[in-house]
């Protein structure tokens, strides 16, 4: 028998209800997808790619919206400040999702405060280097280096970011020296490079093919421990030279939520990233970045998150990195 208080109450229940009754999670309102970097980059390609496909599937406005600055640290933050429903995404990659942990001292997050939700897309950076470099082999580029040292700037998409830590440990392993620029994304880094401010940088090589082929940047090798199908005639880092053996660098990108946003939300929005990525134009779009899909489910992305966790812990720690987010 129903109470005139169990009966009001019951209306507030049903929600909750139907979700334990197996009720597939919907969003019901604008949904954002945060990128922690500038617009250009892989970071907020895929943020773009699946917003248009998740405002397509779910009729809501999707917006893709950029907070750069502290190596992706900032936008990070800003998806922990928002409510854990489902409505916030980050645009999360290898920086601030994986090498942060060991590289800043002052960092504001901890892995257990993001919901890894899916990753999209792998792939190698690539050493570029400004055409009036006169070099077109790693071992010529390095010899360069050796001569003018600490003369030559080499830039990255952020501090922290996988390009920064590719060009930290080119330098230590071949005894070089170089000054680091960091900007606020892969799309500044790569016009800078292209209009000669900079000499050489570390970029992903899903958002530099284009440049690579046109000539405005001439690469030498993929970080990658093998050869890469876009552009076979760059060799992998570490088979150019002996000090390069043990060199390999593979970068990443995949969706991130709040800690405590709902497993019903996490599963759907995890299988509307792996519909995306099933999708034949979606696979082709990869292939011409050079990059290849990563579908799986969020305990897939959460051990791979893990095993990227510790793994830059580990060379952060033997090269004896430190730095605060600025």
């Amino acid at each position: 028998m129903l109470t005139r208080r169990s009966a009001l109450a019951t209306p507030m229940l049903l929600p909750a209800l139907a979700q334990a009754q197996g009720a597939e999670w919907r969003p019901s309102q604008p949904m954002r997808i945060v990128v922690p970097a500038a617009p250009g980059g892989t970071t907020d390609i895929m943020a773009r790619m699946l917003a248009q496909h998740l405002q397509q599937r779910f009729g809501v406005n999707v917006l893709a919206d950029n907070r750069s600055g502290g190596g992706g640290t900032i936008g990070t933050l800003d998806v922990l400040r928002a409510a854990p429903d489902g409505l916030t995404l980050l645009s999360g990659n290898i920086g601030p999702q994986s090498i942060a942990y060991s590289l800043f001292r002052n960092l504001g997050y901890r892995p257990e405060s993001l919901a890894p939700v899916g990753n999209m897309i792998r792939g190698p950076n690539a050493l570029l280097l400004h055409p009036s470099i006169p070099a077109r082999t790693v071992p010529e580029f390095v010899a360069h280096l050796k001569a003018n040292p600490g003369r030559l700037a080499y830039g990255s998409s952020g501090v922290g970011q996988s390009p920064h830590l590719s060009g930290v440990w080119f330098t230590q392993l071949t005894g070089t020296e170089a000054t680091h620029v960091p900007f606020r994304g892969a799309g500044p880094l790569m016009l800078d490079l292209i209009a000669g401010n900079i000499q050489f940088s570390f970029d992903n090589l899903t958002t530099s093919v284009q440049q690579i082929r046109a000539g405005q940047v001439r690469a030498l090798a993929v970080t990658s421990a093998d050869r890469n199908a876009q552009l076979p005639e760059l060799p992998p880092l570490r088979e150019t030279m002996p000090e390069l053996a043990a060199y390999e660098v593979n970068t990443w990108f995949g969706m991130f939520a709040h800690g405590q946003t709902p497993p019903a939300a996490i599963r759907v929005l995890n299988a509307e990233i792996n519909a995306l990525l099933n999708a034949p134009e979606t696979q082709a779009r990869f292939a011409q970045m050079g990059g290849v899909a990563m579908p799986g489910s969020p305990d897939d992305f959460s051990a791979f998150v893990q095993a990227e966790i510790a793994k830059w812990r580990g060379v952060i720690q033997r090269e004896g990195l430190q730095m605060d987010v600025s």
